[in-house]
């Protein structure tokens, strides 16, 4: 694994894998499929990735709480507090796996950010194979290569990560970004690289109405599906903020993108719907997300309106939102 990180830090990796041996990704648990999921942030107020994280007794009261929802999660960092929810999972024996992130960022030009990248690569191949029990896939890259996105990187740069991730893991290893990107032709070389297909589609931010909502997603999912007949696609991130910054100010995206209601009702009906879908499509998809995370958008300094801080279905102090507390009636 030395030799590995010091050919990572040079710029360097394992050639593709010829030709390409997909691994399946399943998932299933005990026979049943589980891929109704959600995203999940285990911060509360206060904590923030690299500062202060969670306890193990906040893990476990999350992931008790997750538990009676959902039996699939995705997390979107390779980190000492990611190690530690593996960790209250394997102890605990909650019937909960695991989509791991590994967090990557633009390093051109920049050999410090490629070395944190590469902690980040290293850490997932390690928590992959350390922990198998609880993993169920390992997601190389969070929204690196859309065009809009503040961390877009070159393509080489992240392919290097994903053979690493497929040479010395026996995980299946996917790739999550924007349907504007995996409707792109330059897609199909990532996709040819990886296990399955993780893509991002938000009706909400995307100027789509509530009650167009479900199916303008179901078209965008079809489109991606048409355009990548031979890779699963995984719906990785959909969602319905209950709360946002509605003028059009400063960079102006909340006023001017978001044309839906926005609010409790309305993420509650969203969720209704998408559960249909998600049902009668068995789809594998993420809810975003669980819990309100307050560090998101900037922290305080963005006021407590940003709309990256309210995509949960539960408050940041884990009591659920009466749109959830409404889903869940009417699931029953």
């Amino acid at each position: 694994m030395k030799q590995l990180e010091a050919e990572l830090l040079q710029g360097t990796s394992p050639e593709a894998e010829t030709p390409m041996v997909k691994r399946e990704f399943k998932p299933y648990l005990d026979d049943q499929w589980i891929g109704n999921a959600v995203s999940y942030g285990p911060y509360r107020k206060g904590q923030a990735p690299g500062q202060v994280g969670p306890s193990e007794a906040d893990i476990l009261e999350d992931l008790m709480i997750l538990s009676k929802h959902w039996n699939l999660i995705r997390m979107y960092a390779s980190d000492d507090d990611t190690e530690r929810v593996l960790k209250v999972l394997r102890r605990s024996k909650l019937p909960i796996r695991v989509m791991l992130g590994v967090w990557l960022e633009n390093e051109t030009d920049n050999p410090e950010r490629r070395k944190l990248n590469v902690v980040q690569v290293m850490r997932g191949i390690e928590l992959a194979n350390k922990y198998p029990d609880v993993l169920m896939a390992l997601n190389i890259g969070n929204e690196t290569q859309v065009f809009w996105s503040a961390h877009n990187m070159a393509t080489e740069d992240l392919l290097r990560y994903v053979r690493a991730a497929r040479k010395y893991t026996k995980t299946p290893v996917t790739v999550a970004d924007d349907y504007n990107f995996w409707n792109k032709p330059e897609s199909k070389a990532v996709a040819s690289e990886i296990d399955f297909i993780v893509c991002h589609m938000y009706a909400m931010w995307n100027s789509i109405t509530l009650d167009n909502a479900v199916s303008w997603t179901d078209s965008v999912y079809k489109s991606i599906a048409s355009a990548h007949p031979d890779r699963m696609i995984v719906l990785g991130e959909t969602g319905w903020a209950t709360t946002y910054n509605a003028e059009k100010t400063g960079d102006g995206q909340q006023g001017t993108l978001i044309i839906g209601e926005v609010g409790i009702r309305a993420q509650g009906e969203f969720l209704i719907a998408l559960d249909e879908w998600i049902e009668s499509n068995q789809v594998t998809t993420f809810l975003f997300e669980a819990f309100d995370e307050l560090w998101k958008g900037g922290g305080e300094a963005t006021g407590p309106n940003e709309v990256e801080k309210h995509w949960g279905v539960f408050f940041e102090d884990r009591t659920p939102k009466p749109s959830f507390e409404t889903f869940l009636k009417q699931r029953e």
